[in-house]
């Protein structure tokens, strides 16, 4: 891991997963490049992105915020 992970499990939760998932199948939607090698029978926008989720091609970062307004910023690829 290159950094430090303060804020939450050191990995993604499932509500994080849900919201990265539905944020990059709409993205596919409206004609994003897919970055992921598919199989020819994968065409569905969400199956498409829980694929790059999986192969951890996606270039995202998730903030983790606390109450107090404190936050930390991890990329996605640090929450394996």
């Amino acid at each position: 891991m290159s950094g430090n992970i303060q804020i939450g499990p050191p990995k993604l939760t499932r509500f994080e997963r849900a919201r990265i998932a539905g944020a990059r199948a709409l993205q596919v939607s409206l004609g994003a490049p897919i970055l992921v090698e598919l199989p020819s029978r994968v065409s569905d926008p969400i199956d498409i992105a829980l694929a790059e989720l999986k192969e951890g091609a996606l270039p995202m970062t998730i903030r983790r915020t606390l109450p107090d307004g404190s936050y930390q910023d991890i990329a996605l690829i640090d929450l394996a």
